[in-house]
């Protein structure tokens, strides 16, 4: 009988720690044959401060490819994200965990910094500690200075992390504040990729990843908020399956109605995201198709501390001040149809 050789807990506490699990790469066309000649691994190091954790929730139920198959490598050997550091999913904790960051953060520009959450900042950041040093607890917030200036870039995951988001609802008694204000006031110039969403879809993150692994930082254009376009420069309003009743001016008075759900708080005029044509758990349906209203969580102002209605009135954006009605034009064809 050949002998038998058996990992020991402490052991496989280590490999957990440093070879701890992979983020999912988008199946798109052609891409498989592009990331051959891309790096073949990423360190990652992922923190969370003021979060629900919902963010790592939606990026790990990631469904094309499962997050098992980036594990064991069977959609493109050798070619992963080494996540070596997310409290929420390792297997170590303790010492053995900060370790584990310390050393994938030891070479300046060598690793990406995921940060997710909020960032207390009242009293030094003193309500969110990750960690210990000597006896002393490590604030988020010296976690998100010291990661973030050394990080090759900064991926802020989720709506909070990118705006601050509900933790800093007013009153906001623990000062939280977004990563773009932390970098601000602190002089710190790494670049943040916002990548909003409470929580962002899966494949928001995925495919801003695999962008960053195949070209690179500068191929990942951003819009003024800082998001990437590929998933949100598009109008949600403008691709909502709801969108002829808008125009024709039939609105939902109740949630059970199948027409327009704007006068009942829908915020999809003033959101930008894909959500109507990627849809959620692998494309299954969407928060209007289940009907209710679009809450803008992608936005800066989320959660919105005035109406809808304050921030574009009703007459503003619905027929005819922006569109012509769909009744108004029955009857008519465009001439590009009639050629």
């Amino acid at each position: 009988m050949p002998k038998q050789s058996f990992l020991s807990r402490r052991d496989f506490l280590k490999l957990s720690a440093t070879s701890l699990t992979a983020t999912t790469l988008m199946q798109l066309p052609g891409f498989a044959r592009m990331l051959e000649a891309a790096v073949a691994e990423v360190p990652v190091i992922w923190i969370q401060t003021g979060s629900c954790t919902g963010c790592v929730v939606s990026v790990i139920n990631s469904a094309s490819p499962r997050i098992q198959e980036i594990l064991l490598d069977q959609v493109i050997p050798g070619k992963h994200i080494s996540l070596k550091y997310n409290q929420t999913v390792m297997a170590a904790s303790g010492d053995l965990a900060m370790k584990a960051m310390e050393k994938a953060a030891e070479k300046k520009g060598g690793f990406v910094l995921i940060a997710e959450g909020a960032f207390p900042t009242k009293d030094d950041g003193l309500y969110c500690q990750i960690g210990e040093r000597e006896g002393k607890g490590i604030t988020g917030l010296e976690h998100l200075v010291h990661l973030g200036s050394n990080a090759m870039a900064v991926i802020a995951l989720g709506t909070c992390a990118c705006y601050a988001g509900i933790p800093a609802a007013p009153p906001n008694p623990t000062g939280c504040k977004s990563v773009n204000q932390v970098f601000a006031e602190k002089g710190i110039k790494t670049p943040v990729i916002n990548v909003a969403g409470c929580p962002p879809h899966p494949d928001w993150f995925v495919g801003t990843v695999a962008t960053i692994l195949i070209g690179g930082l500068s191929a990942v254009k951003v819009d003024n908020n800082g998001r990437p376009l590929a998933f949100y420069g598009s109008l949600m309003h403008d691709n909502c399956e709801r969108r002829g009743h808008f125009d024709a001016g039939r609105f939902a008075k109740k949630f059970s109605d199948p027409y327009c759900l704007y006068e009942l708080g829908c915020k999809g005029p003033i959101t930008h995201a894909d959500c109507p044509s990627r849809r959620w758990n692998n494309g299954t349906n969407w928060c209007i198709g289940c009907g209710h209203p679009c809450i803008g969580c992608v936005e800066p102002e989320f959660p919105f501390e005035k109406s809808l209605y304050d921030i574009v009135p009703l007459d503003r954006v619905t027929p005819p001040a922006t569109y012509p009605g769909i009744e108004a034009q029955q009857g008519t064809a465009p001439k590009a149809a009639r050629g």
